[in-house]
């Protein structure tokens, strides 16, 4: 009968596991290797069959696999058909995921969150929209509205500080406290389409003559809203905001720090306006409505002198907080010269004005 090599290794680490307590040690530890790896070697012998089945399964499994498609996209066996190649190239057919939108891709889209394409076209509809000083004057002149070209400013109002959540000036319009359906005002015409609330024309004017003696010619960019374009607005912007990979309700709590959504914007009321200056309009090619404007000579005077004729910087750095919108250094709401001397030397916003009325 042939001896095999198990055996023969076998019987030489027998041996040599007599010939004192160290090479004992060594011929157990090679015995327990021999006997694993004969033991592996029998295994296999006998189960040749199965494990052969088994490697061509994992070799099929591979090929068809999603991550080793690349490895045969080469084969004529595994390329698309052209019905497929069509339905996919289809633009009827999208697929679009949701995407995670980190401050850097906000801050690329500076342009598009403070303005962006939709509001500039929707301004662009009605060549009216921007005016500057001498345009309202030169229209109201016209309309037997205003016969004096200098406006002078208005006189100084006895000091009170009696004041009244119920009075118009002093209507808190967002998100949680939207347009009373009861509230009335007579819009009056700037000029063109342009409108606001008849009340505040004349310290609106007086305010934009006070600039140009400094030296700022004001451009208005956009003043009363009527409810359609507010929600015109305020959809294109949640599109916009899809379309970059939100999710609707992402699109919605953004889009709402940025465009009011509809009945609670303060422009459908006739008492906001957004303000800049000529230079900087035109610095920016019409895209002027960018947080880089209060950092201008006209944006700094506006600041500090618009409480004058009973207006405030509506959305101030800082207390986006409170607003929940972000920093606006072009849109102004007027309250009154009482309360805006108030709002503006306390830095305060208008929901913090009021608080203190409680």
């Amino acid at each position: 009968m042939k001896t095999t090599v198990e055996e023969i290794i076998r019987y030489r680490l027998l041996k040599m596991s007599k010939k004192g307590p160290i090479r004992r040690a060594i011929a157990i530890v090679g015995m327990c290797v021999c006997v694993s790896v004969f033991h592996f070697l029998h295994y296999l012998r006998d189960n040749k069959k199965r494990l052969a089945m088994v490697m061509m399964s994992l070799v099929l499994f591979t090929a068809y696999a999603s991550f080793s498609f690349p490895i045969f996209a080469d084969s004529e066996e595994y390329k698309m058909d052209e019905r497929l190649a069509a339905l996919i190239s289809d633009d009827s057919v999208s697929l679009v995921q949701e995407a995670e939108i980190s401050l850097e891709d906000l801050e690329s889209w500076e342009e598009e969150l403070l303005l962006g394409e939709d509001e500039t076209e929707l301004l662009e509809e009605d060549d009216e929209d921007q005016i500057v000083l001498e345009d309202i004057l030169s229209y109201r002149r016209e309309q037997e509205l205003y016969a004096n070209p200098i406006v002078d400013t208005p006189e100084e109002k006895e000091e009170s500080l009696d004041f009244s959540a119920d009075d118009w000036r002093l209507i808190l319009i967002n998100k949680q406290h939207p347009i009373p359906e009861d509230y009335d005002f007579t819009l009056a015409t700037i000029k063109g389409s342009q409108k606001c609330d008849e009340r505040i024309i004349d310290d609106l004017l007086a305010m934009m003559q006070a600039a140009r003696e400094a030296g700022f010619n004001l451009l208005i960019k956009s003043p009363y809203r009527s409810d359609a374009r507010q929600e015109q607005l305020f959809e294109r912007k949640i599109k916009l905001f899809m379309g970059k990979g939100m999710s609707y309700m992402d699109a919605f709590k953004l889009g709402s720090q940025i465009v009011q959504v509809p009945n609670s914007s303060e422009h459908q009321i006739g008492l906001a306006l957004d303000i800049v200056s000529d230079y900087y309009d035109s610095l920016n090619r019409g895209d002027s409505l960018t947080q880089g404007f209060g950092d201008t000579e006209a944006g700094i005077w506006m600041e500090e002198h618009c409480a004058e004729f009973g207006f405030i910087v509506r959305y101030p750095k800082g207390k986006e907080y409170i607003t929940s919108v972000e920093y606006e250094p072009w849109h102004f709401r007027y309250v009154g010269v009482e309360a805006a001397t108030i709002i503006m030397e306390q830095e305060l916003t208008l929901e913090e004005f009021l608080d203190q009325l409680d």
